[in-house]
């Protein structure tokens, strides 16, 4: 292990929990006695592994520290029972100066670890700290992850916040309600999934959920895919097509990134709102729809109305019931939550979930999430694809994520907008990915056609500065 950080925060408080020291050597059992016990972790003591056994199956043990040569059945058998019996105990052997290559086997066979006779005190409390702060870890893990299988809110929606408690109960109002809902929030904070909730969670539930990325839609196509077609309204219209506005009837039309979308079009998707009917393209009929709109953007519509981007009408129309997201970055205490579920949602095809090291964990909550929880969730399926053991370390993140904040933090007293912050993150992607377009997206946490829009703005403010 490197000289460091990582032994300065295994001490940052007492280990906790109950050492069971297997000896037939009184005076080994005594001073492995001393160190435990100075280590702040409780010990019980045995000679034999019948003894050892006996108090495993009365108390809660959390480390056994036996030889290897103990009697009767021996140190790797009391391994074997310890490993098939109480899966969640950790094993350190002690074990001969001449008979490394056994205590080598009992790694291979599960054993958390090692140390040789006679051992030095500063080794074998430094072993058993790691246990203890590895024991600890994989039980935060699990408590964590009990509170997403219990915690209150929607599926999908992860976040035990006063923030996000906050979003959860206006999600609870609306769902049970059909009027128009805009939920605001930066890319990555989750808005479709939001969407999803409040209809999923109401009366439409059994009811189409269709989903429109208006960022998406090529302009000459937007009014045919929204309203449909008939048959021969345009060249290359062999067939009618029914539009996505009609197929949500009776159930929730979420158009997402709406703050995108043409102001020509918009004034048309007012009309259809407000009447209630569509008129697909090439028809003189209209089609009546009984269709719950939700929009979401991560836009300042407000900003666009007054700058002539966005009808103001419209504006009202969808703005009944505004949720907004808050970023990662306004509520950091979401963060284990997110990394344990992102962990059990990547786990190894045998089901082995991984754990993380709180150094790791520290410096993701230290992080400030441009892109995220997508940039999150993207973070951590790269540490479990490219990690080396079952524990993620900080070696297992993304070189921007290995530095403390106060090393990414530029050496300036200046404020920098956020607009600009965003610009230098996408550009230090496209760095880091050597101009590849779709490989920056991912680093960003970020859709490809967000990122294709942001490219095209800079490249539009650049003309304009030169002109």
């Amino acid at each position: 292990m490197a000289s460091g950080a990582e032994p300065a925060v295994a001490y940052e408080r007492p280990m906790q929990g109950t050492v069971l020291i297997v000896d037939d050597d009184g005076a080994t059992r005594d001073l492995c006695r001393d160190v435990v016990t100075e280590s702040g972790l409780r010990t019980r003591t045995a000679s034999t592994t019948e003894e050892a056994l006996e108090i495993l199956d009365q108390y809660p043990i959390d480390i056994v520290l036996t030889d290897l040569r103990i009697p009767a059945l021996g140190g790797i058998e009391l391994l074997k029972r310890v490993r098939d019996l109480y899966p969640q105990t950790a094993v350190v052997v002690l074990t001969q100066y001449g008979t490394i290559e056994s205590a080598v086997e009992a790694t291979r066979m599960g054993a958390a670890d090692y140390v040789t006779k006679p051992f030095h005190i500063p080794e074998l409390r430094s072993k058993l700290d790691r246990v203890a702060r590895t024991l600890e870890v994989a039980q935060e893990n699990r408590v964590l992850r009990e509170q997403l299988r219990t915690r209150p809110g929607f599926a999908g929606l992860i976040g035990l916040s006063p923030k996000m408690q906050r979003v959860y109960r206006l999600v609870e109002k609306v769902s049970q309600h059909t009027y128009p809902v805009l939920v605001l929030g930066e890319s990555g904070t989750g808005k479709e999934l939001i969407a999803r909730s409040i209809h999923f969670s109401g009366p439409r539930r059994n009811r189409p959920f269709v989903p429109v990325d208006c960022s998406a839609l090529v302009p000459t196509l937007i009014e045919s895919e929204l309203f449909g077609y008939v048959k021969g309204a345009f060249t290359g219209a062999m067939h009618a097509k029914t539009g996505l506005i009609e197929a949500a009837d009776s159930g929730t039309l979420f158009l997402d990134e709406i703050g995108d979308l043409p102001v020509d079009l918009q004034a048309k998707l007012l009309r259809a709102l407000q009447e209630k009917e569509v008129k697909p393209v090439g028809s003189t009929d209209r089609v009546s729809i009984s269709t719950r709109v939700i929009a979401a953007t991560n836009r300042d519509l407000e900003t666009a109305v007054r700058q002539g981007a966005f009808r103001q009408d419209l504006f009202f129309r969808l703005n009944v019931v505004q949720i907004k997201l808050p970023p990662l970055r306004e509520r950091k205490s979401d963060i284990p939550l997110l990394v344990n579920f992102f962990l059990e949602k990547f786990a190894d095809p045998d089901g082995t979930v991984r754990t993380i090291y709180e150094e790791a964990m520290a410096r993701l909550i230290a992080y400030d999430w441009l892109g995220n929880v997508r940039e999150l969730e993207n973070v951590i399926e790269r540490a479990v694809a490219l990690g080396s053991g079952p524990i993620l370390h900080v070696g297992d993140l993304p070189t921007n994520l290995q530095y403390g904040t106060a090393e990414r933090m530029p050496q300036s007293d200046e404020i920098v907008p956020l607009e600009e912050l965003e610009r230098r993150a996408i550009l230090r992607a496209l760095r880091e990915a050597g101009g590849d377009k779709l490989a920056a997206a991912r680093l960003l946490g970020i859709g490809k056609t967000t990122l294709y829009r942001k490219l095209k703005q800079y490249e539009s403010q650049s003309q304009l500065g030169q002109d």
